[in-house]
């Protein structure tokens, strides 16, 4: 049961996953959460550096899809402008929307990765259906109501996963 929320690798940030790591392990598409894992959740653009990690990924060949609990207001005006491709009111961790992308990048999913900072959402949904996971650390320590909720739960989950040997990084 504690295996769905464990993710097969942790990252301090996204800009640390660089597009040769991505190739090594033969993978050419990404799917990634928005809120608290690219931007704050409460932040309506892309920064510099972020912008400079999309387009490294795009020239080495690597697809991208936003994958979104978020609605489409958020989402779109994000992404657009990025001319990235997106899903809202994505319902994670149902597996339906991270299968959706999947089709819209046209591989297969040992090709992709699933990047997010929540195991209750992007962790569980991305093992449900099967991709690699990448847990990265929020990138705000504030949250909305649900996410709020949803972290006490995670605290408890790693404090478990800890005390069984399973997880390997430091918080």
């Amino acid at each position: 049961m504690l295996r769905y929320f464990l993710p097969n690798e942790y990252a301090k940030s996204v800009l640390e996953i660089t597009p040769d790591q991505l190739k090594n392990k033969g993978i050419k598409g990404i799917i990634t959460d928005l809120d608290n894992t690219l931007v704050e959740w409460d932040r309506p653009s892309a920064p510099p550096r972020l912008v400079q990690w999309f387009e490294k990924m795009k020239q080495s060949g690597i697809q991208i899809v936003i994958v979104s609990n978020n609605n489409e207001q958020r989402v779109k005006s994000f992404a657009e402008p990025l001319e990235i491709p997106f899903i809202y009111a994505a319902k994670k961790p149902m597996t339906r929307a991270f299968l959706q992308a999947l089709k819209e990048m046209n591989l297969k999913k040992e090709e992709v990765v699933v990047i997010g900072d929540q195991l209750l959402t992007d962790v569980l949904g991305g093992n449900r259906g099967g991709f690699h996971t990448i847990l990265v650390v929020p990138v705000a320590q504030t949250d909305g109501f649900w996410t709020r909720f949803n972290r006490k739960i995670e605290r408890k989950l790693l404090h478990m996963m800890k005390r069984k040997g399973m997880v390997y990084w430091e918080e």
